[in-house]
């Protein structure tokens, strides 16, 4: 397993700082390292670019609980530490659901879940419409968002047409129902990729697949509170 210093040093208590929505704690840790390995590795984005035309798009689906989301925004230099230490307060930027107009950095408002996934399509199609061909989207996804029939025609749409499109799918067994096959047989079409989801090198090496249709990578995680 490869896990960073910044990691354990310095994302952790980060993430200790927001309080008051304990209850989503396994949201938080099992997206944390993915996270990080986007930010730190993958996108094209940074707070000097986060309205550049041409940055890379990341969507958070899994909206609900986005602790770790806050942690590595403000690793990043997209927030102040700071602001960590009110998450949901009356003047705070940082809602239970990360807010897009308030939180540099942030593309979508996101919480509902089930959406992600469809609005990353049609961000990606928007840009492949501009002419933005180096312009990658991301969408980060939790198992038991596929529950929702929306996604299954976002899936088949993004396979039909060949999307740059990579989709994170957090496997920490959450789901409601079942699929024969698992997880990937739902995403014809689609480069399928399943990896460690705290591995820092499994991670990177699949997000950064560049094959000529859309790319999904399962992140399984053992589902935990600390």
């Amino acid at each position: 397993m490869t896990v960073t210093a910044m990691h354990t040093d310095r994302l952790r208590p980060l993430l200790r700082r927001l309080t008051g929505d304990e209850k989503h704690a396994p949201s938080a840790h099992s997206t944390l390292d993915v996270l990080w390995v986007l930010y730190d590795r993958v996108l094209r984005v940074s707070p000097e670019t986060a309205d550049d035309p041409g940055r890379d798009r990341f969507l958070l689906s899994k909206g609900h609980g986005p602790a770790a989301y806050y942690a590595v925004l403000a690793a990043k230099g997209f927030i102040p530490e700071s602001a960590l230490d009110d998450l949901g307060g009356w003047d705070s930027p940082l809602g239970h659901h990360p807010d897009r107009v308030r939180i540099p950095g942030v593309e979508v408002g996101t919480g509902s879940l089930g959406h992600g996934l469809g609005l990353a399509v049609g961000t990606a199609l928007g840009l492949r419409a501009q002419g933005f061909q180096d312009t990658r989207t991301f969408v980060l996804v939790g198992d038991a968002e596929l529950d929702e029939g929306s996604n299954h025609e976002a899936i088949a749409y993004a396979g039909a047409t060949r999307l740059p499109l990579t989709a994170i799918v957090i496997d920490n067994q959450s789901a409601t129902h079942g699929w024969p096959g698992g997880i990937a047989a739902r995403f014809v079409g689609w480069d399928v990729a399943i990896v460690d989801g705290h591995d820092h090198g499994e991670i990177e090496c699949a997000l950064q697949n560049t094959h000529d249709r859309p790319n999904l990578v399962i992140a399984t995680v053992e589902k935990k509170g600390s």
